[in-house]
């Protein structure tokens, strides 16, 4: 009984141990993120679509639902650059005029990957399952605090 005990114990240790391993910071270690996600945030129903990786990157569009109606959009990619990845954003309203300035986007500079997460700097991927995923973004506040809002997405047939 003690053998299967210190054994079950091992086993798990392995499996917990290979989920904290740092993978390569290639898009191909990420594609779980490609799909058609749906959720609720911000008090509405948020969709996202991601892309397969290809050509060096990944793109995805955002879009909040609130009371019927968009309240807003994003354009996002994630781009395999200087062996490394990078994580960016801008903003739309639901007429399409853009939050940031015309040469300016959110940058996420990527910070860790394992079987289960991508850590970007104020955005992070975590894999639940093969359906379901919380993406959880640093929205920094007027006050100059930082509010971590956590989106928890299931995986949607197209």
């Amino acid at each position: 009984m003690k053998l299967i005990l210190i054994g079950c114990l091992c086993f798990s240790s392995i499996l917990l141990a290979q989920e904290d391993i740092t993978l390569e910071p290639k898009l191909e270690n990420i594609a779980w993120i490609s799909g058609y996600w749906k959720g609720e945030a911000f008090g509405g129903i948020t969709e996202e679509i991601w892309s397969e990786p290809s050509g060096g990157s990944m793109m995805a569009t955002f879009k909040l639902i609130k009371d019927g109606s968009v309240a807003f959009y994003e354009i996002e990619i994630i781009r395999e650059i200087e062996n490394s990845l990078l994580l960016q954003l801008k903003h739309f309203n639901n007429d399409l005029k853009g939050w940031e300035s015309k040469n300016e986007s959110i940058d996420y500079p990527l910070q860790k990957i394992t079987a289960s997460k991508v850590v970007f700097d104020g955005m992070t991927f975590e894999k639940v399952n093969t359906n379901e995923m919380n993406v959880y973004v640093d929205i920094h506040q007027k006050d100059g605090t930082i509010e971590t809002v956590k989106f928890n997405y299931t995986k949607q047939k197209y």
